[in-house]
């Protein structure tokens, strides 16, 4: 793990570092519509564009992708499941896990991350 950014909250950091979840549909950005990109929370690495976005109903932010290089993926067999973690590339910050139950017409794949672990810079480029 790399430094942890002292300007996180508490629930920022329970999520980040203890691999917490915030309760479904509680999410600041999970209604976010706006064009740009979304970045760790911890050490501001670029991770999703706003073009991957879409509602899944699942309560959580969902991505069909991420930026090349941008997440670690790790298999997590917590509380008697397997699911996978996916975890920012850069610093080692839990961001949620990945589903293989997203948008058929794309990737297939599901992102379903924590807004607390994201924070959201608005760009003028196309979604």
């Amino acid at each position: 793990m790399k430094q942890i950014n002292q300007q996180l909250t508490d629930q920022q950091k329970a999520v980040l570092f203890d691999k917490a979840t915030e309760a479904p549909f509680s999410g600041e950005l999970l209604h976010n519509d706006a064009t740009g990109v979304y970045r760790c929370a911890n050490c501001d690495a670029e991770l999703f564009r706003s073009g991957t976005k879409f509602d899944s109903g699942s309560g959580w932010p969902s991505f069909d992708d991420a930026l090349p290089g941008s997440v670690t993926f790790i298999d997590d067999e917590s509380h008697g499941m397997i699911r996978t973690e996916i975890a920012c590339a850069k610093c080692g910050a839990h961001l949620g896990h990945i589903f293989p139950d997203g948008p058929k017409d794309t990737t297939g794949m599901r992102y379903c991350v924590n807004s607390l672990s994201l924070n959201f810079t608005e760009t003028n480029e196309q979604k």
